[in-house]
């Protein structure tokens, strides 16, 4: 896959994503405006059933209160002049409220026209209202000796249809009565609850009633008017649509009734957002990964293919000089011909034997018999196999052993070979004379080996891969270092086998130290 169709990829599954979270995230604000739109209907609707029930309820009340005056009235209907007259006197206020309503009933008759004899009646009712309040000092002894017909009502001449106008009549007198007189907060709150359950609305409620701008004593104990937030609904509404009096509900847990009744949609559609965005997430992870095995395989294969062209060139070469008739009788010249090709044979199994045992390593199927050895001894082996090499670039290995306790337990084979590939990396990446020390000591139940060098050092970013299989810093078809990243990779994956750990601490131009930390027995 070029450089341009992966970038190219990856943005189109940006761009896909992007969109599908947007669709969702819009659904799901929709979702929410959508349930509030239905909440603030069917609260609107319950406090108009609530003011309704209000008064419904007072009128009734009224009804009870004064009907055994008008049903024991004697009642003339020939009279067209009917009285209603009513008189309160408020102590409190020292005053007397005087309310009453004069309705004249006109009988018209009138024919449908000249020419024929059929007439029609019809009626017409002009009603007036006069209202006067008389202050007045008294006594509650003044009171108490006033006649009922006084005190109460003085009703006169009142029929059927009288009933029918018995709610404007005593509106005009009730609406001076205190509001607390007129309505309490349990029946307030009861009101409401039930009818906002009846609507499948279950979450806490404030409320207070409002005289224009002035709240009254009928409140709710924590209500507090909010501007743009709070429902509201007229009270005692008179006969011309007016009202005196305002009822404000709040709901302080709205957004998380609204929330938990769409609960279930909310988690449904997180989650399939998280689920796309791991998904995008790990469908990038694994373009990248793999991105980047294909890079370092095509690496790898360079660098093989590189390591494998020499030893072949040169074993050719040397079979076509054996080949020569005046080689072929030359012993010492075939002997040495000969060397050379079972030395560059040796150098090309020792390069498949690397990769096979990664591959083992891969499939677990590597013999790891473990046994209990002396470090020390395991690190003078693994020196002795790269003493020659070092002698020959005249540099050094020098041994600085200062942990009392060295017995642990490992494979002898496969350390030796750990240790030899730490040595072998310090000894490629000295652009000199290698110069190696190794140290081991003790800390706590471990046992630490280090392997310093001088050589070229690495920065930050490639000590964080160096230990990554077919990871090599210098890559693709340079070859001023040999190798094919495998052999630090090796290092790490066996000693994690023995339960150890590795890591290297390293800066640019100053060298590098490999330190290896082991279990003690």
């Amino acid at each position: 896959m070029s450089r341009r169709i992966f970038v190219l990829l990856l943005i189109l599954m940006g761009i896909a994503l992007i969109g599908i979270v947007t669709v969702q995230i819009y659904w799901i604000g929709s979702t929410v405006e959508m349930r509030e739109q239905q909440f603030s209907t069917s609260v609107k609707y319950a406090l108009a059933k609530v003011s309704e029930n209000i008064q419904k309820r007072e009128f009734k009340d009224n009804v009870i209160k004064f009907a055994p005056l008008l049903d024991s009235m004697q009642v003339s209907k020939e009279r067209g002049v009917k009285d209603f007259f009513y008189r309160q006197i408020d102590t409190s206020r020292n005053e007397i409220f005087t309310f009453r309503q004069s309705i004249l009933e006109n009988n018209y008759r009138t024919q449908i026209s000249p020419l024929e004899s059929d007439t029609i009646n019809f009626k017409t009712f002009i009603s007036k209202q006069e209202t006067q309040i008389e202050k007045i000092e008294f006594t509650s002894k003044d009171f108490t000796e006033l006649s009922p017909k006084d005190k109460l009502v003085k009703i006169d001449r009142l029929d059927k249809y009288d009933k029918l106008q018995f709610e404007n009549y005593f509106q005009n007198i009730v609406s001076r009565q205190p509001i607390y007189d007129r309505i309490s907060n349990n029946e307030i709150r009861l009101n409401i609850d039930n009818e906002l359950r009846s609507r499948n609305i279950e979450t806490n409620f404030d409320y207070g009633v409002f005289n224009e701008d002035l709240i009254t004593k009928v409140k709710s104990t924590h209500f507090e008017k909010e501007s743009g937030s709070s429902y509201q609904v007229p009270l005692f509404v008179d006969s011309n649509g007016e009202s005196d009096y305002s009822l404000y509900v709040n709901f302080p847990e709205k957004k998380e009734f609204i929330l938990s009744a769409i609960s279930k949609n909310l988690i449904l559609s997180a989650f399939f957002i998280l689920v796309i965005m791991l998904v995008f997430a790990s469908s990038i992870y694994q373009l990248i990964r793999q991105k980047k095995i294909s890079n370092i395989k095509t690496d790898f294969i360079n660098n093989m293919t590189h390591e494998f062209k020499t030893p072949i060139a040169t074993i050719n070469l040397a079979i076509d000089s054996i080949k020569n008739p005046k080689i072929i009788d030359n012993k010492e010249k075939v002997i040495r011909y000969v060397e050379m090709i079972r030395q560059e044979n040796k150098r090309m199994h020792a390069q498949v034997e690397n990769v096979l045992r990664i591959s083992k390593l891969d499939k677990k199927q590597l013999d790891m018999n473990k046994d209990v050895v002396d470090l020390h001894q395991v690190i003078d082996s693994a020196i002795s196999h790269v003493d020659l090499l070092v002698k020959s670039k005249e540099g050094y290995i020098k041994k600085h052993y200062k942990a009392n306790l060295s017995e642990v337990l490992v494979n002898s084979f496969h350390f030796t070979n750990v240790v030899v590939n730490m040595l072998e990396n310090a000894i490629k990446y000295s652009e000199e004379a290698p110069k190696i020390d190794v140290y081991t000591e003790n800390a706590r139940n471990k046992i630490i080996l280090k392997i310093k060098d001088q050589g070229i050092g690495m920065n930050k970013k490639v000590q964080k891969k160096v230990f990554d299989k077919f990871y090599r810093e210098q890559s693709g078809n340079i070859h001023n270092v040999k190798g094919h990243g495998l052999g630090l990779a090796y290092v790490k994956r066996i000693t994690e086998m023995h339960h150890g750990t590795v890591y290297v601490e390293s800066e640019k131009g100053k060298g590098s130290t490999f330190t290896i930390k082991l279990p003690l027995i």
